[in-house]
């Protein structure tokens, strides 16, 4: 009788290239080969980027504006390839833990965070794909848990849509960052549906009241009419709510990024404000309108006003440029009780698996998780199966439009088309 061996999934090589994101500036897209399988998976770039995240490796000079990546090319391919050829693409822990001692910084800025995650994500494609998985699947195999504890349950995310830009994704002068609208909907296919067909009809509400200029997008998708403060974005995101027959069935929320508008300690948002002051203003908002979450409210060393927001008003506050997907700030947001749920941005931190592991500490203090993209992004929709696999129940991955943001929404209809046949 002939006994079949199965071979082991270890990689034969891994490639690096640079690519461009969705700005049109370089970034780093990687490909692990097994036997004669290739997995890729590209990296995304912030625009708006809190000081502790880990180190975005650029060329500097003036090839790209100084943008280039190709230092974090060749680390991937002359000093990461070496010592990952020949090792089991399944043991993505040991893959991770190997990169990081490797490069040997707190912040990756020896290798890159970018090249770093490359290969980080494109070794998870890779033991996906030899393990017979759907990745989202595969990842909620990889989520630590307690001992006797069960994994998250795979769930499709409520979509988060950012369609009012301000800050730093934006040409005006609108100091918050994000607007956005969240359909309460029975499946993601219809949530996708309301949120598209409000998105147009602010996009008509707009045109009529600033002219056309005003409904050019942003990096994001998101419209950047000349507004200046959060009323003006609000009111504008309600009227389209109703205009498309969807009163009370749409919430809104805000990213304020708030570190981006405060200096000398205040906060301009855009009058000069203290973070008391700040506090009433948000709490003024949410009386006269159905927010439902405010990711980063302060700036990013302010844990104290996070906490009294969080106190104040018993809403979601989602911790992003204060946390920066990074286990030990994750500690002092708990420890102070800053926020109560996460911003999961795998390139915040560099490596699948700490991102995992931040992802563990946030919901064993009762912290929610929402999954999100970046404002420089690419084609890959590595972080649709990211949501579905740690099972958190909400992404934001821009406006209904651009096909970098779609992709990862159409994605996840595929997605939920394959968990409700099973």
């Amino acid at each position: 009788m002939k006994v079949m061996v199965r071979e082991m999934p270890n990689i034969s090589s891994i490639t690096s290239r640079e690519i461009l994101d969705s700005r049109g500036n370089p970034t780093i897209e990687v490909d692990v080969t097994i036997r004669k399988h290739k997995y890729t998976a590209a990296v995304p770039s912030g625009a708006s980027t809190g000081t502790h995240e880990a180190l975005e490796l650029r060329d500097g000079g003036k090839r790209y504006g100084g943008k280039g990546v190709l230092k974090a090319v060749s680390n991937a391919n002359k000093i990461i390839a070496p010592k990952l050829v020949g090792k089991d693409c399944t043991q993505q822990t040991q893959i991770d833990e190997l990169m990081l001692k490797a490069d040997g910084t707190k912040n990756k800025s020896k290798l890159g965070a970018n090249a770093i995650l490359g290969v980080s994500l494109a070794c998870a494609r890779a033991g996906a794909g030899e393990s017979g998985k759907e990745l989202y699947r595969y990842i909620n195999s990889l989520l630590p848990t307690k001992p006797n504890s069960s994994k998250p349950k795979l769930s499709l995310p409520r979509p988060f849509f950012n369609v009012i830009n301000g800050g730093m994704h934006a040409g005006n002068s609108l100091p918050f960052q994000e607007f956005m609208i969240s359909p309460k909907a029975k499946t993601f296919r219809e949530a996708l549906r309301v949120g598209a067909e409000v998105y147009h009809t602010l996009k008509g509400i707009i045109a009529e009241k600033y002219g056309k200029l005003a409904i050019n997008v942003g990096d994001e998708g998101g419209f950047a009419p000349p507004i200046r403060t959060a009323e003006e974005g609000l009111s504008l995101l309600m009227g389209a709510i109703k205009k498309a027959g969807y009163s009370g069935k749409v919430d809104v929320a805000m990213d304020c990024a708030a570190s981006e508008f405060y200096k000398n300690g205040s906060y301009y948002a855009p009058k000069k404000m203290t973070s008391g002051r700040l506090i009433n203003y948000y709490l003024k908002l949410l009386k006269k309108y159905p927010i439902i979450s405010i990711e980063d409210p302060f700036e990013q060393e302010d844990f104290h006003s996070y906490a009294e927001l969080r106190k104040k008003s018993g809403i979601q506050i989602v911790g992003d440029d204060l946390t920066v997907t990074n286990v030990a700030r994750i500690k002092t947001a708990i420890q102070k009780k800053s926020c109560n749920c996460l911003l999961l941005k795998v390139n915040q931190i560099g490596t699948l698996t700490e991102a995992l592991q931040a992802v563990a500490l946030a919901y064993s203090a009762g912290w929610k998780v929402m999954v999100s993209h970046r404002s420089g992004e690419t084609e890959d929709t590595f972080i649709a199966d990211l949501a579905v696999g740690i099972g958190c129940g909400m992404i934001k991955s821009g406006a209904p439009c651009r096909g970098e943001r779609t992709a990862k929404y159409n994605r996840l209809v595929r997605i939920e088309e394959e968990i409700t046949k099973r």
